[in-house]
């Protein structure tokens, strides 16, 4: 055989093994890209996404106004916890501007199942959910009231069967709680296998009372008796509850957006409360987009996925675009073409920011640079 048909032979046969390793070869990586985009202002599946509840025999019943224009949160897509990526797919999403390919373990930790991941995305959801209505209520001088209540249960541990997720605890011991935090202290003041006496308004009738835009009555606690056992990371009591902060609004909000998880919505879901309660076309008709965590006093946290979610924005029409400050820097490397990133630290910054839209002051936007 001819010396240069050989090694046409030998780099062909070398081409094809290589082209079916990276075809077949697992990589330790998962793939992000753009996901849906929702108006906060608008409908998902026929239902209003906010839903403000003005009752007529609401005794401070709030008034609802039109909107106009979008107030998007947007969302990110993820390859499922079961999905194995050859290197020809890595190498295909590092190569693409709408993906992005990251190490599997920060999206699914080793330590906890697909399950346990879906569960705290929607608890970190429903949270943000409440903190997003708090911030949206003290920033129109609403009243809320806070409490601390049992966010989950562990099966199997002492509590199971005794305490039930939305029961608000007053108190541990007969000590007042301060805080969530404050619950966990005091419990931890045990030894393990000692008893906690926890006083508590049983959820059914914290439900019924925000219904009726109260507080849970005092009248309705009651006391019970939780055993403790041995935390297995530090040896510390444990009841196996996880405490969360509640609240009490004059009035129902009621938001309606499926499939969602995580707590990166806060910002527009309050933003889309106050401009439906207020009458100020918050966005002048314009077409802004962001994202954002929100805390009971309206101060924005950073999220991940960022530069997904700018580029999912800008494909649906978006030409504003809400950042936290902490991600303004990783956005603004990567911006899309005609997206105007704007700096937001707190609610306070995002009012002003779209006051500054609607009004035609954009020159006036504290914008994102790059580092």
């Amino acid at each position: 055989m001819p010396r240069r048909t050989a090694t046409l032979l030998t780099s062909a046969l070398l081409l094809i093994t290589m082209f079916c390793v990276g075809a077949l070869l697992n990589v330790p990586y998962a793939e992000m890209s753009p996901g849906p985009t929702v108006n906060t202002l608008g409908t998902h599946d026929g239902d209003p996404v906010l839903n403000v509840k003005d009752e007529p025999d609401r005794k401070g019943r709030p008034e609802v106004y039109d909107t106009s224009g979008n107030l998007n949160m947007t969302t990110v897509r993820v390859t499922s916890s079961e999905y194995r990526m050859t290197l020809f797919g890595a190498l295909s999403g590092w190569l693409r501007h709408d993906s992005l390919v990251v190490p599997h373990h920060t999206l699914y930790p080793d330590d906890k199942s697909a399950q346990e991941v879906d569960e705290q995305n929607a608890e970190e959801f429903t949270a943000s959910q409440e903190s997003a209505k708090a911030a949206a209520l003290k920033e129109l001088d609403l009243p809320v009231s806070t409490h601390i209540l049992v966010g989950s249960v562990e099966k199997g541990a002492p509590a199971h069967k005794r305490l039930h997720a939305g029961d608000v605890i007053t108190a541990v011991d007969g000590t007042p709680v301060g805080g969530a935090q404050s619950v966990g202290k005091l419990v931890t003041e045990h030894k393990p296998g000692e008893k906690v006496t926890f006083t508590v308004i049983p959820a059914d009738r914290v439900k019924a009372a925000q219904k009726r835009g109260e507080k849970p009555p005092a009248e309705d606690a009651k006391q019970v008796t939780v055993g403790t056992r041995k935390a297995a990371d530090d040896g510390r009591a444990v009841v196996g509850i996880q405490p969360a902060v509640g609240h009490t609004f004059p009035f129902e909000i009621d938001i309606k957006l499926a499939d969602i998880g995580g707590p990166s919505a806060g910002l527009m879901f309050a933003l889309g409360i106050v401009d439906k309660l207020t009458p100020a076309d918050l966005t002048g008709g314009k077409f802004v987009a962001g994202t954002g965590t929100i805390d009971d006093d309206g101060k924005v946290g950073e999220i991940g996925g960022i530069q997904m979610k700018t580029v999912g924005a800008r494909k649906k029409g978006a030409e504003y675009f809400l950042t936290p400050a902490g991600n303004c820097a990783s956005a603004a490397k990567d911006k899309p073409e005609g997206l105007t990133l704007v700096k937001t630290a707190t609610i306070d910054d995002a009012l002003g920011a779209l006051k500054k839209i609607r009004s035609g002051r954009t020159d006036e936007l504290t914008r994102c640079k790059a580092p």
